[in-house]
């Protein structure tokens, strides 16, 4: 079977609140105006596809944001997203390698975070086969092509996949595909699953 997982509040919890307060301290604007200007829309999603430079997503936000920032100001605000890791669900993805099982993270990100969370969490890319990343790939969650791309890559079915994501439009697309898809809507839910649905790791 192959394991697909998301990684932001799925590996690791991430909030962007952290992200605005420290742009808000650095450029000396209001953390108000920061929420309600920030729009994950095309600068970001083209970043995600790897379509233009961190240098250039920098500029875009700050402009679309109003706030001035230097790169390395700006990537220190966007470093800040990470939080903790669910040290739980890493034990998962360790054990069903154990088993046998592929194990995989597929990720909507860009180079910027890539430069940082690795070194941050060295024991994510320990429990996993292989990081499928959006930026590299040249498409996001929730494109079609991002799966089958995993799919392919992987040479498994879509119904020999379960994947795992805190995104709504991510689960409902990869379902489309007839992939098994759960929503991870707390840290209880894939321990939950595996403990109830399947007993995996039961003793």
């Amino acid at each position: 079977m192959l394991y697909i997982f998301d990684l932001g509040n799925v590996i690791i919890d991430i909030d962007f609140n952290r992200v605005f307060g420290v742009w808000s301290h650095l450029g000396n604007v209001p953390l108000a105006m920061l929420r309600e200007r920030f729009v994950m829309g095309d600068t970001f999603e083209r970043h995600e596809r790897g379509e233009i430079s961190d240098e250039e997503f920098a500029s875009r936000v700050c402009h679309e944001v109003g706030i001035s920032l230097s790169f390395e100001q700006f990537s220190t605000g966007w470093q800040a997203i990470f939080v903790s890791l669910r040290a739980e669900v890493l034990e998962i993805m360790q054990r069903l390698r154990q088993e046998g099982h592929r194990v995989v993270i597929l990720s909507n990100t860009n180079r910027l975070h890539c430069d940082f969370w690795p070194t941050q969490y060295p024991q994510i890319q320990q429990a996993v086969d292989h990081l499928y990343l959006s930026q590299e790939i040249g498409f996001r969650k929730p494109e079609a092509d991002i799966y089958h791309h995993v799919l392919r890559q992987e040479a498994v079915t879509a119904d020999n996949a379960i994947f795992f994501d805190d995104n709504i439009a991510n689960v409902t697309a990869a379902s489309e595909l007839g992939i098994q898809s759960i929503l991870v809507s707390d840290r209880k839910v894939i321990p939950d699953f595996f403990a109830q649905k399947y007993n995996v790791f039961s003793k």
